[in-house]
């Protein structure tokens, strides 16, 4: 059983993309960048570490889900191998009555490495589901066993599907958009404490590329990590997705869309840097410590960071445009 013509992942993101698929499937048109927008990722960066794009996040899909007015039921979560088979185990069926009602599923780790991917069909003779993910199924459909989900709490825990209902209510639009760009600077603006020795903390927004350029600048014994990879990999594309999405709704704010475009300008010219540091940090470069590497990203890092903290004064000037001055 597998269902045509859903759509793949049009921006590289580990949480609210799936969403968009399923619901843009089942009749409506949002764009990649305007989820990304109202979702908040498209403005986020956190860590950095590899579990920063799903751990510094404004909501969790089911957020995103009720936010757009629908409803939608969320699996238990396991924490050991042995709770994970038996609740992959559980939801396999349902997975399947969800695809068979012809709505795809979103479900975390079934092609990917811990991200919620989106399956719109199974094969009970291989014993595979079929779908999309972040990085996967991009052309034909990705396949993979149907308990793959379990093998998550290898990295984290087991979060099983979400399946998504009815719509219930109507989406309030400005409300989202406000408050996606509310939040917008105050993560951005977030500052936390140093962590005590021997002990690290997860930095947001400005003051995360910060020590994301101070690491390369002034080590160079500093190694190209999986945070460095995956980080990289999904905020040079959710970025670009911030420049879209604020171009997408910069008419409805006549009062404010000077400032808006700007903003988008901003976040175009910051993916355009972060673009540049894909041969010096993404997956297919150097791990081992390079003096001139480094040294190249510690640059390229902070360009972006000035171009991101530009489009943050941009979107603030934004909001106090249209009487909104409760940011932070």
């Amino acid at each position: 059983m597998i269902l045509q013509d859903v759509d793949r992942y049009r921006v590289v993101e580990a949480l609210f993309e799936g969403v968009r698929i399923i619901l843009n499937y089942r009749g409506e048109t949002y764009s990649p960048e305007y989820i990304q927008g109202i979702a908040g990722s498209a403005f986020r960066i956190g860590g950095i570490c590899p579990c920063a794009p799903t751990c510094s996040s404004a909501m969790w899909p089911d957020g995103l889900i009720r936010l757009l007015g629908y409803d939608c039921v969320v699996s238990f979560v396991a924490e050991n191998k042995d709770d994970a088979v038996t609740l992959v185990q559980q939801l396999i069926p349902l997975v399947k009555e969800e695809i068979s009602a012809n709505r795809p599923v979103l479900a975390w780790h079934a092609f990917t490495a811990a991200e919620w991917d989106v399956i719109c069909g199974f094969d009970d003779d291989t014993h595979e589901f079929l779908g999309r993910g972040s990085y996967a199924g991009m052309e034909d459909y990705a396949r993979a066993d149907q308990e793959r989900m379990a093998s998550a709490v290898d990295i984290c825990p087991a979060f099983g599907i979400i399946r998504i209902g009815e719509k219930t209510s109507e989406f309030n639009a400005r409300e989202a958009e406000v408050a996606a760009l509310k939040e917008a600077v105050r993560h951005a603006r977030e500052i936390k404490e140093e962590a005590e020795p021997g002990k690290w903390v997860m930095f947001e927004g400005i003051q995360c590329y910060d020590r994301w350029i101070n690491e390369f600048r002034d080590d160079p014994e500093r190694k190209r990590g999986l945070g460095d990879a995956y980080c990289l990999g999904i905020y040079h594309s959710t970025h670009r997705a911030a420049s879209g999405f604020l171009r997408e709704i910069a008419l409805n704010y006549p009062e404010a869309s000077e400032y808006l475009l700007e903003a988008a300008e901003s976040y175009s010219c910051e993916a355009d840097v972060l673009d540049k540091c894909m041969p010096l940090l993404w997956w297919n470069s150097p791990e081992c410590p390079d003096l001139e590497r480094n040294a190249e990203a510690a640059v390229l890092l902070a360009q972006a960071r000035d171009h991101y903290a530009e489009g943050i004064e941009s979107i603030e000037s934004g909001l106090e445009a249209i009487n909104i001055t409760d940011v932070l």
